[in-house]
């Protein structure tokens, strides 16, 4: 029953995951129960810029032959990825990902946060960043990524709550309403009003 619940929602969607390769279950599968791997899933490695081209090349490649609007779904230092991605991408790629939900994400350092370097600007569309409260609450860098990618902030403390289902559901539909109003903001600016 719960997987017919969640079909509804994301059916609009083309769910792209990215995850570092090496680590275990990602966290949303872990926290929501949500399946280990989207429509399309890109395993992150990031141990130099030629890997790094590589798999930029591969969400290039996902995004442009997805058969609906792109949700992209990223954990840990994947969400820095995919904000670098989406930062530095022509914006015909950019303009075909609805929206991002980003999973505790992790402001890379040293050598992996040279590699995710990008302009300080907001995200080319609606992202959600989801967490414990208590990485928000902590000092840090979690505030200047949420306020740097124009997102905004989902706490899922839990693991596996029992209205998990029903809070990813309401999840989606948060990043629908975003993307119409996105929509629509777009149309207006073309119409010159």
């Amino acid at each position: 029953m719960t997987a017919l619940t969640l079909a509804a929602p994301t059916s609009r969607f083309s769910v792209l995951t990215i995850a570092d390769r090496h680590a275990g279950a990602p966290v949303w599968s872990d926290r929501l129960g949500w399946p280990l791997h989207g429509d399309n899933h890109v395993a992150l490695d990031a141990r130099d810029a030629s890997r790094r081209n590589v798999w930029a090349s591969r969400i290039d490649d996902a995004v442009l032959h997805a058969d609906r609007a792109v949700l992209m779904v990223a954990e840990g230092v994947g969400c820095a990825a995919a904000a670098w991605w989406a930062r530095l991408s022509p914006r015909h790629y950019a303009d075909r990902v609805a929206g991002a939900l980003l999973f505790d994400p992790v402001a890379p350092t040293g050598e992996t946060g040279a590699l995710f370097a990008s302009p300080g600007v907001v995200l080319p569309f609606p992202s959600m960043v989801v967490t414990a409260r208590n990485r928000v609450a902590a000092p840090g860098d979690m505030q200047d990524l949420i306020d740097g990618w124009g997102s905004r902030l989902m706490i899922a403390d839990r693991h596996r709550a029992p209205g998990a289902w029903q809070a990813a559901q309401r999840l989606l539909s948060r990043m629908t309403a975003a993307v119409v109003a996105r929509d629509i903001d777009r149309g207006m600016a073309l119409r010159g009003e």
